[in-house]
């Protein structure tokens, strides 16, 4: 493969990322997936997807996490097929960024599958 190809396949990838870490989700499901994580109910997992942080969460926020996971996915999917990666990657990928964008106070998963909450 060419530089100039490796470099446009690679800036397509980063910004189909950062499209990815800012989905346009319609206001109710952003405020509720904000809502949730500052609430302690929900936080970002090591493969990619959003969990719950705890055992037992109100039916309205299991469906919301099962949705945004659905959407992902997709998503996912998608960057990988453009880049000829794996879906795994794009998904570890996107756990990285999530990282950064997880605000203080919120819910993170560590390398041994706690939850941690981000300082």
């Amino acid at each position: 493969m060419s530089k100039s190809l490796h470099r446009n396949t690679k800036i397509s990838f980063y910004a189909a990322l950062m499209w990815l870490m800012l989905i346009v989700t319609p206001a109710a499901v952003a405020q509720s997936l904000e809502e949730a994580k500052a609430s302690g109910l929900i936080g970002e997992r090591r493969d990619g997807y959003i969990g719950l942080v705890q055992g037992s969460a109100p039916p309205a926020v299991v469906s919301l996490v099962e949705d945004i996971n659905r959407q992902r996915r997709e998503r996912y999917q998608q960057i990988a097929s453009e880049n000829g990666i794996s879906v795994d990657q794009v998904a570890q990928l996107a756990f990285n960024k999530a990282i950064e964008a997880t605000r203080s106070g919120h819910f993170l998963e560590d390398a041994n599958g706690r939850w941690v909450r981000k300082p």
